[in-house]
This record gives C-alpha cells, sequence and structure tokens, in this order.
C-alpha cells in the first residue's frame, strides 16, 4: 500500500465552515456508525483552490444498502454503479462506495461474461414467452461497476490527480495518493495513470480534461495532449446521452467560449457535432461570448440558464429554428441536429417558443389583457433569459421583469366562480284542491 501525503490542518485551507452543513451530517453519521467517510472530489479541490464547491460528493466504505439503513432520505440510483442519492430539500448529497480498478485479467472475464448474456438475451427474447404464457425473464445488465475497494483503490481509479483528493472530517487533514496537491500548486491537469488507456476506457475524459483546463485556468500534461490527439476517434465510441450532458454542462460553466475553442482546435468538436464545426463557427463565438457573460453575473448557476437557452445559444448562429408555428399535434421532426445526439423534442419547443415571443417582448407596451396573456405563456421566463442573454433590450427586460413580479402566476390566483346561465323560469303548477 502506497503511502499518502498527508497535509494537518494547520496547512491547507479547507474548513468546515465552507462545506455544506448537510454535507457535514452525512459525513458524521457515516463516521458515528464505523465507516470511513471522506469528502472527495471536486468539492475538494475548489476549497483548496478558494472557488466555491458546485457538489460535495461523499466517498465511503459503507455499501449502497447499508447507506439506505442510516438515511431515511435516502434513494440508491444506478443500474451498473449503485450511488446512495441523500436528498435534503431540493439539494442532493451523492454518497459512493470506494471503487477499484479491474485489472486486464478482469476485464477480459468481465466482457466474456457480457458476451454471453447479451447472446443469452438475444436467444430468448427470439424463443418469445415461455411455455407458462409469461415472457422471458430479462438477464441482469452487468455489474461489473460494483467492485468496491479501499480510498487508495478509489484513489487510483479517478480520472485527474486534482480530482482524487479526500478531506478527512475527522483529523481536519487533507489525504493525497496520486500528487494531486502538487499538480494544483503547479496548475496542470494530469492522468492518474496511463492517458491513452484511461482516455479509450472513458472517451468522455477527454472533454472533460478541457474543460478543467479552461475553467481552472489550467495547462495540460504534454502526455495528456498526445493522448487526446491520439484518441479524439473515441469520442464517437461514447454514450451519446453523457456527451450532450457534457456539453450542457460546459455551456453552464462561464467559459463555454475557451472549452469550445479548445475543442475546435483539437478536432473534437468536428466529431461530435460536424453541424457546429462546419456551419458559420465563427458566429458562434460571440454567441457563447454573451451566454458566459450572463453566467458571470451570479455565484452558482442560475436555474434560468435552461436546456432550451443552452441549446439556442449554440445552435442559432449555425440553424437557425424555423419558427413558423407548428400545431399542438404536429409530429414533424425537428429540424436541429447536433451528431448523432439526442436533443430533447421538449427542448426545441421550448426554444422555439421562446423565441417567437422575442417580438412580443419588444413591442410597445401593450393592453393588461395582452400582457396578461404573454405573462402566462409557459415560455415566458425562457424567453426573459434569451432576451437578457441575446438581445440588446434592457428597457424591455426590466419592463418585463418588473411586470412578472407584481402579476401573481396562475398557480396563486383564485380560480373564478362560474355562473350557471339563466334559464327560462318555468311556471308552477296548479295545485289540486
Amino acid at each position: 500500500m502506497a503511502e499518502p501525503t498527508v497535509i494537518a490542518r494547520a496547512d491547507h485551507s479547507v474548513s468546515r465552515a465552507l462545506i455544506d452543513s448537510d454535507a457535514l451530517k452525512v459525513l458524521y453519521r457515516l463516521q458515528k456508525y464505523n465507516h470511513d467517510a471522506y469528502l472527495v472530489g471536486g468539492g475538494v479541490r475548489d476549497l483548496l483552490l478558494g472557488r466555491v464547491p458546485k457538489d460535495f460528493d461523499i466517498g465511503t466504505s459503507a455499501r449502497p444498502s447499508e447507506v439506505k439503513r442510516l438515511f431515511r432520505n435516502c434513494w440508491i440510483i444506478g443500474r451498473r454503479f449503485r450511488l446512495a442519492h441523500v436528498k435534503f430539500g431540493l439539494k442532493t448529497i451523492e454518497v459512493a462506495t470506494f471503487r477499484r480498478q479491474l485489472s486486464v485479467e478482469e476485464e477480459e472475464q468481465a466482457s466474456a461474461t457480457d458476451l454471453k448474456d447479451a447472446q443469452e438475451r438475444e436467444a430468448r427474447e427470439k424463443a418469445g414467452p415461455t411455455a407458462e404464457g409469461s415472457h422471458p425473464r430479462r438477464v441482469r445488465r452487468p455489474t461489473r461497476d460494483n467492485t468496491f475497494g479501499t480510498e487508495e483503490e478509489d484513489a487510483f481509479r479517478r480520472d485527474f490527480t486534482i480530482n482524487a483528493l479526500f478531506y478527512d472530517i475527522k483529523t481536519f487533514s487533507v489525504i493525497d495518493y496520486v500528487g494531486g496537491l502538487e499538480d494544483l500548486r503547479t496548475g496542470l491537469i494530469r492522468s492518474i495513470g496511463d492517458p491513452h488507456l484511461r482516455f479509450v476506457e472513458d472517451p468522455v475524459r477527454m472533454l472533460r480534461a478541457l474543460a478543467f483546463a479552461t475553467r481552472l485556468d489550467f495547462r495540460l500534461d504534454l502526455p495528456v495532449q498526445r493522448a487526446i490527439k491520439r484518441n479524439r476517434a473515441e469520442i464517437l465510441k461514447a454514450a451519446p446521452a453523457r456527451l450532450i450532458e457534457e456539453l450542457y454542462k460546459i455551456l453552464r460553466s462561464g467559459f463555454s467560449v475557451a472549452t469550445f475553442r479548445m475543442l475546435a482546435e483539437t478536432g473534437l468538436l468536428k466529431l461530435i457535432a460536424p453541424e457546429i464545426d462546419t456551419r458559420k463557427r465563427s458566429a458562434l463565438w460571440p454567441s457563447l461570448d454573451r451566454l458566459d457573460t450572463y453566467r458571470a453575473e451570479f455565484k452558482e448557476t442560475p436555474p434560468t440558464l435552461s436546456n432550451a437557452v443552452l441549446l439556442g445559444s449554440l445552435i442559432q448562429p449555425g440553424q437557425p429554428l424555423d419558427l413558423t408555428p407548428r400545431k399542438r399535434d404536429d409530429k414533424r421532426p425537428i429540424d436541429v441536429s447536433l451528431g448523432g445526439l439526442p436533443i430533447a423534442r421538449k427542448d426545441v419547443e421550448r426554444l422555439r417558443q421562446a423565441l417567437q415571443l422575442q417580438t412580443r417582448l419588444q413591442d410597445p407596451p401593450l393592453g393588461s389583457g395582452r400582457v396578461r396573456s404573454v405573462l402566462f405563456r409557459a415560455a415566458f421566463e425562457t424567453a426573459v433569459t434569451w432576451l437578457t442573454v441575446h438581445g440588446d433590450a434592457p428597457e424591455a427586460v426590466e419592463r418585463w421583469t418588473a411586470l412578472a413580479a407584481s402579476d401573481a402566476p396562475p398557480s396563486e390566483r383564485k380560480p373564478r366562480r362560474r355562473r350557471r346561465p339563466r334559464g327560462r323560469r318555468r311556471p308552477q303548477r296548479a295545485t289540486e284542491t
């Protein structure tokens, strides 16, 4: 076992006062029941850099089922690797059991098992219902990611050294197994292990390397640069859902211009979204610059930066949407493409509605009836955000923001009481005597 570098409390800047109170509750409760528990990953990195962490993730020796027994507000998620999400209102503290990296022999054995399971599943599907009339049992997905390990093994399976630091709430010390503290000091993005193998193993790490370099203003280690150049085509093998989420993270970061420029320079952008790379790429930079300027006004990512706004900032410069009105039951395919990435129809339609509202928002003052019809449109907030980011009409933004603040949303209005229509009054029958 490698001896880690342990930095005592007096020699680092991480303080419990800077850690989310709910994350502290989770850490203390896990330790109370004799489980090892540390603040891990980006939260430790950002605290050491004097930044406000976006998330406070926890690594522990407790298995997911053990975490769930300790917290009534816990949900287990994930198929390949089970994670515990401890909920505090809208906030989520992610708790992950220490994992280890599989050996080459174990990977080969797991791949053979995957192939056998896939063949068995295909055979069952072809066979159809069983004799009893029930459908064939589904073969479970491979669970080789659920290979639990020690804290040291968990550190070495992470992507970059600056993301493999641990903060021990018991001793108030920072623990470093991989040289991450030195890389933080010198501003270096360095892979844990051979970057060629790590990028083949998970191609999304190439995007993460570029995103970290631009957001932290760090430089890429030379072997990492070479590995990206050598393995950039591997990005086509990454899960499309993960890629689109990673792009949205980059767009929300406030450093989208610098990151997308690096994506273009390394050739990754052309592979991920050739439509953006080939269609008016120069028009993309002003759009993303406006997005970054808006994001810089907030300490944390504002909820107004919805997927619709991010998507529009990315596609409108090169492939603007068709804004002709569509009926509700219109089944035409969406007129947006980003390589093979899955774009949610709801995000495209919300963007379309927001763009259609732009003219109305910049019209001269409207009557009260038309104002209320605009305020209660589902895309109103998205439309105002778009106008704030990409429009040059601060007076209009201020006016509509004030109108929205002074008028109760539909959910707070009392429903009107419907009057029963008056009918003819029927003559009363004469009573018999």
